[in-house]
């Protein structure tokens, strides 16, 4: 089920080479542990039959990262699209941006009858605002983060 364009590639997990998911994991734990000094459980049991998708640069490295759960995995109410992050050295010319609209996207594509939830950073909100997310209304502390609810309501599409 690989997807690739020229940016992006979606992959299951068992589709994952141990290099990209050995980068894949230490790019979340720089970010979500280290730069936003949060212990919290990132291995949660849900990447083995989640989608990822990634952008790698030229040497391969990954720079960009999101996971996509499946509406299985969300007792077939929605997907989500979570641990979404940027390298720090690469925020910067719209990559998340990008990032997040190509999720949007495979997620349409692959559960097209599905809305998508996500649990958004609320400093983030605009942002996800803007790529059609809309607040549910519930708020919370996640990790001791401010957080909150949003969801993005597929088109619905007459035959």
């Amino acid at each position: 089920m690989v997807l690739s364009d020229t940016d992006f590639q979606l992959c299951t997990f068992a589709e994952l080479n141990k290099t990209d998911l050995y980068q894949i994991m230490q790019l979340r734990s720089a970010v979500f542990v280290l730069e936003q000094t949060c212990a919290y459980q990132d291995l949660d049991g849900l990447d083995s039959d989640s989608l990822h998708l990634f952008k790698k640069t030229d040497s391969h490295t990954i720079t960009a990262y999101a996971r996509i759960l499946t509406p299985i995995q969300c007792e077939d109410a929605h997907s989500s699209i979570g641990r979404v992050v940027v390298k720090k050295n690469q925020r910067h010319g719209n990559i998340g941006h990008a990032l997040m609209q190509t999720a949007i996207n495979a997620s349409l594509k692959h559960f097209p009858k599905h809305p998508i939830k996500i649990s958004a950073q609320s400093y983030l909100y605009n942002f996800y605002q803007q790529l059609g997310f809309i607040n549910t209304g519930q708020f919370y502390l996640e990790d001791q983060i401010p957080h909150q609810e949003m969801v993005y309501q597929p088109v619905n599409q007459t035959p």
